[in-house]
């Protein structure tokens, strides 16, 4: 079986049993304002925004915590909830109910006494309007809200003029749209007298638990995800400002550079002795060298997953299939080297394993001995070992490229037969 790690080096990441939270703190305050995505599978608009403002923000004043996916099993199969709807077990929950664990634990978390105000990110149907302007813009719409269950908090609660807080952040969200239509309304469900089964719901638990909780819908019906992922962020920024917590972010806020940042979808690193690159690779690639059991991936994304499917395994960002690696089996040699020695472009460098290196015109990795190389797309009759041959990209067979683009090729170092890495070479 297959362990999953996510490789986070810019803030603190708890990994619950179940649940990963990343939080962004500094000393200088309790004020935490917790982020949820994820709930619903096939609402990728809240996951990728809770994943951006995980990797690409710094916080600078007070606090921030972040739960990006809260249903993978659901964001991987782009369901609603594979076990049910998971927004509505927050009031009961059957002891064999499979989301108990993560009911059990997110609401822990919303219960922390450092966290402020919890916000939920969705995607809805339409675009909520207050008189009806046919089948997507009507009152039973829940797209582009700000969604509150009732106008107030008691009256100690900092945060808990709910109605206020969403309609400043509908007012400034809407000096912002990307099109006059996309416009946001608030939504007060009223939940206690009107909504049973919002009564169930994440955000009713948190209110009447006395934290102040907002749900952000987004509509289903923009265009691109890039656009959802725009006005969820507008939205969480336009709560930070109300919390007085600074941030910064590493990109220009246009929906030009959120869809730059989406398609990014970083790196699988495998057993240490493999590295993929997710952004451009193929549907499927075959005879990835693995373990029989145990092998361990790591994604550079925080949406990173996978499911085994007749053997195979299938990888995913969010709900989005990238790739199915079709494996073959080896046994991983001990003491390998940790670089090997290659000459590219007539100049010689030391690459270290599971690594990229980048090539104008040619390559050649020099013999070593012990070792065998194999350069997948290269066939040159009566050499078992493809060290020592100069290689250009003509001389590779662009059907065993790793990328779609036919630029990516795999170089596989082998000791006695057992397994030892990859690394890839890009060829300009």
């Amino acid at each position: 079986m297959f362990k999953i790690l996510f490789l986070l080096c810019l803030f603190f990441s708890s990994i619950f049993a179940n649940i990963q939270l990343i939080k962004k703190e500094n000393p200088d305050s309790n004020t935490t304002l917790l982020v949820i995505g994820g709930i619903h599978g096939n609402e990728p608009g809240g996951y990728f925004s809770a994943s951006i403002l995980a990797t690409h923000y710094t916080i600078t004043s007070k606090n921030l915590w972040i739960v990006p996916n809260l249903n993978q099993a659901s964001i991987i199969n782009n369901k609603r909830g594979i076990h049910g709807d998971m927004n509505r077990k927050f009031a009961k929950i059957a002891q064999d109910d499979k989301d108990k664990k993560i009911i059990k634990e997110i609401k822990n978390i919303i219960l922390s006494k450092n966290v402020s105000l919890v916000l939920n990110l969705h995607d809805g149907h339409g675009f909520y309007r207050l008189k009806n302007q046919g089948s997507i813009f009507n009152p039973n719409a829940w797209g582009q809200t700000c969604v509150i269950d009732q106008c107030t908090l008691n009256a100690n609660q900092e945060f808990g003029n709910l109605d206020n807080i969403a309609s400043t952040v509908k007012n400034n969200i809407n000096k912002k749209l990307l099109k006059k239509h996309h416009s946001f309304n608030v939504k007060n469900t009223q939940t206690k007298y009107d909504d049973e089964a919002m009564q169930l719901s994440l955000t009713y638990f948190a209110v009447t638990n006395d934290k102040p909780a907002f749900a952000i819908e987004t509509s289903k019906n923009l265009s691109t995800l890039s656009q959802k992922v725009f006005y969820q962020l507008m939205a969480i920024e336009e709560f930070m400002k109300i919390m007085h917590i600074n941030y910064t972010r590493d990109f220009s806020f246009n929906e030009q550079e959120i869809a730059k940042i989406i398609k990014n979808y970083g790196t699988l690193k495998i057993n240490g002795n493999i590295l993929l690159n997710l952004s451009d690779i193929k549907k499927s690639l075959s005879f990835i060298p693995i373990k029989s059991k145990g092998n361990v991936l790591e994604f550079s994304h925080l949406l990173g997953n996978f499911k085994k499917v007749r053997g195979n395994y299938v990888v995913y960002v969010g709900n989005k299939k990238l790739t199915t690696l079709k494996p073959q089996y080896f046994k991983m040699a001990a003491n390998c080297h940790k670089s090997f020695d290659i000459i590219v472009d007539g100049k010689e460098i030391s690459v270290p394993k599971a690594s990229e290196f980048f090539v104008n015109d040619d390559f050649k990795v020099l013999q070593n001995k012990g070792y065998r190389v194999n350069i997948i797309g290269y066939h040159a009759k009566g050499h078992v070992d493809e060290s020592g041959i100069k290689i250009n990209r003509k001389d590779l067979n662009k059907r065993y490229s790793v990328d779609k683009s036919n630029k990516i090729y795999r170089v596989e170092f082998y000791k006695n037969d057992e397994f030892c890495s990859m690394n890839m070479v890009h060829f300009r």
